[in-house]
């Protein structure tokens, strides 16, 4: 009897959570936005694009 009152309460239950809660994709969602924020920042910084530039120039000339 204790085995099947066991095996009911798992399955009305359900399985235990394993993911994330809204708050956490919430959390993480805000970071990966501020993360790509900060990128972009540098990425489009005068010093960054003209490596980026010179690098594909030599590139481009080398060939």
């Amino acid at each position: 009897m204790c085995v099947v009152a066991g095996f009911l309460r798992q399955r009305i239950a359900g399985p235990p959570d394993a993911g994330m809660t809204t708050a956490e994709y919430a959390i993480g969602t805000i970071a990966a936005c501020a993360f790509a924020a900060v990128l972009y920042r540098v990425v489009t910084s005068d010093v960054v694009s003209g490596a980026i530039g010179q690098l594909l120039d030599r590139a481009l000339h080398v060939v």
